[in-house]
């Protein structure tokens, strides 16, 4: 071989050892002197990963806001509420926290007091408002928050009259729609500006929905799969608040029927119910009892004896409006699940054009016919700690011919029942905030008065099916998410039941001719203490039952109040309820029966 005339092939192997090596050290002496003119580039941080993007500085002053209302659903069963109380470690995380988390997650909010702590949950300068606050367990399909969040508005240099939309102006120049407040004002100018209000639009050249960041979307993709943003306003009133705007609470308690398992055949233990004079095996409930019982709550009453105190809020109003209160019937075509059942899910493509109308007239066939599901359905103007929980109580008592329907009427008569005999309360969950409606004030209906933008809205995102990622049907979409959580549900239903056939057919039952061991059986199981049910999956033993009236009693609202406020030092009367609450000295201490 040969190169540049050289023939290297006539070396001996000590010549050309030598002259690698010498070309190595000729390209290392090379290598050395290009790194010593080039500039030296900084090390890469410890623990990062090499093609790891640049955390980006993010500047809220470029970024408009807007006020929002957002609809919210929740199953409550790994949750320790919706409220999040600082410095209240809770071990279960509440749904106020998830919802903070893919909110500055997303960086859809500032909040303007820096942070103490990693985590902490601050609200300020969000105008956040909630509408109610579910208990630990408690479920919702129709939670409300308002929240001013970032938006993909331009910010504008100069604001159009701002005399005229000085409320519609947020703090950093952003213009926003509203819509008119939902209690009259004096002023007229408010009117002007809405939803519709193309002058507010036209010089930006951006729709308040079309261009809008998707929040919905969003956040589903942030918040865990039992956690769903159903709907946003994108015009709340300017006057808007989730709680004190709210007029009207839906809450709906589900229950079965029988409500716990009765003993079945020949052995089956009955129950006399003397309010309704009939004879009923035990577990099942006296539908009609409970509906006449119901009905004895609405109007406006006193329900301090269908809650629990919170002393710390120092209530001496336990008035509150219930609007409507029934024991209802689910009707199996249309509840629960009746979108399994539709058309959508026939073998084949179904021929309409309709694509999420459940198809009623075959589904009857394939439901059971027991057990019934039945629910409590209640509407109220507001609701006391655990009220509906109480309420449900008392109506189950009036189901098991335990208690007459009239026993409602003298709980409510607070004069002749100032104390709340002592009882427990329902289980948490099957309770469920169904819907917060927020009508026009004056108005005589009790419609919802703000415009809802559901995830999939086909007003503005054409049909949900034909539209990527508009966030209600196919990957990621609410449906899908949904769908996931029935589905795994169902299993459990599925697999449960099956359990429960191999176990019921087991083993020999009594013949018949036995009847004196049956008769035996019978005097054993009647004997026993009384079983009560109290919403749960198992009924409770509570030996000789005693009647609500003929209980001990709990402590006037009046000495639990004052109580409280003499061990947390405040100051009673008019002035602690208009000003909030004032600490003062301590008192020498008292006996602790005040």
């Amino acid at each position: 071989m040969e190169s540049n005339g050289i023939d290297h092939a006539s070396w001996s192997p000590e010549k050309l050892v030598a002259r690698v090596s010498a070309l190595e050290q000729q390209l290392k002496e090379a290598t050395e002197r290009y790194r010593s003119q080039s500039p030296s580039k900084p090390p890469s941080p410890p623990g990062r990963p090499k093609n790891a993007r640049a955390e980006r500085e993010f500047d809220p002053s470029k970024y408009s806001t807007r006020l929002i209302a957002l609809k919210l659903a929740y199953l409550g069963q790994r949750y320790n509420g919706f409220e999040h109380h600082a410095n209240n470690k809770t071990p279960l995380p509440t749904i106020e926290e998830e919802i903070w988390k893919a909110l500055m997650k997303a960086r859809l909010i500032f909040p303007t007091e820096p942070l103490v702590t990693e985590g902490e949950v601050n609200w300020e300068g969000c105008d956040y408002s909630k509408c109610g606050r579910t208990d630990k367990g408690v479920s919702a399909f129709g939670q409300v928050i308002g929240i001013r969040v970032r938006s993909n508005r331009p910010l504008t240099k100069e604001v159009l009259e701002p005399e005229l939309v000085q409320e519609s102006v947020s703090s950093n120049g952003s213009l926003e729609t509203a819509s008119p407040p939902l209690q009259p004002l004096e002023d007229d100018f408010m009117m002007a500006v809405g939803l519709d209000d193309a002058t507010l639009d036209e010089p930006l050249a951006f729709h308040p929905i079309r261009d809008e960041v998707p929040y919905a979307q969003v956040l589903n993709r942030l918040l865990p799969p039992d956690i769903r943003v159903l709907a946003w306003c994108p015009a709340p009133p300017i006057d808007f608040s989730a709680r004190f705007s709210c007029r009207e609470r839906r809450y709906r308690y589900f229950f079965t029927q029988p409500a716990f398992n009765p003993t079945p055949g020949p052995k089956a233990v009955t129950q006399k119910f003397t309010h309704s004079n009939t004879t009923r095996r035990e577990g099942w409930l006296d539908i009609a009892a409970m509906q006449a019982a119901a009905k004895r709550f609405e109007g406006l009453h006193d329900f301090r004896n269908f809650c629990k105190v919170d002393a710390s809020k120092q209530i001496d109003n336990f008035e509150r409006r219930i609007f409507h209160s029934e024991i209802r019937e689910l009707d199996p075509t249309s509840e629960p699940a009746a979108y399994v059942s539709g058309a959508d899910f026939s073998e084949f493509a179904p021929s309409s054009t309709s694509h999420v109308t459940p198809d009623v007239s075959s589904a009857a066939a394939s439901r059971s016919p027991t057990p019934k599901l039945y629910a409590f359905v209640l509407h109220g103007s507001a609701f006391l700690w655990h009220q509906v929980r109480h309420m449900i109580a008392v109506l189950f008592l009036v189901g098991q011919g335990l208690e007459p329907p009239e026993v409602v009427s003298q709980l409510l008569d607070t004069r002749a029942t100032p104390q709340k005999p002592i009882y427990e309360m329902a289980e948490d969950a099957p309770l469920v905030l169904w819907d917060c409606v927020f009508p026009r004030d004056g108005s005589t209906s009790r419609d919802d008065a703000l415009e809802w933008i559901y995830v999939g809205d086909q007003r503005f995102h054409g049909d949900p099916r034909d539209v990527k990622g508009n966030g209600k049907f196919g990957l990621g979409g609410v449906v899908d998410d949904v769908w996931t959580l029935w589905r795994r549900r169902k299993m459990d239903e599925v697999l449960a039941g099956m359990l429960l056939n191999v176990v019921v057919g087991q083993g020999k039952d009594l013949d018949e001719g036995q009847g004196r061991e049956e008769e035996e059986y019978r005097t054993i199981v009647k004997s026993a203490s009384q079983k009560v049910y109290m919403g749960g999956d198992a009924v409770r033993l509570k030996g000789k039952y005693v009647p609500l009236m003929e209980r001990a009693r709990t402590e006037s609202v009046q000495t639990i109040n004052a109580r409280y406020a003499l061990r947390k030092g405040f100051e009673q009367g008019e002035v602690v309820r208009d000003s909030g609450f004032r600490q003062v000295a301590l008192l020498p201490r008292m006996d602790e029966d005040v």
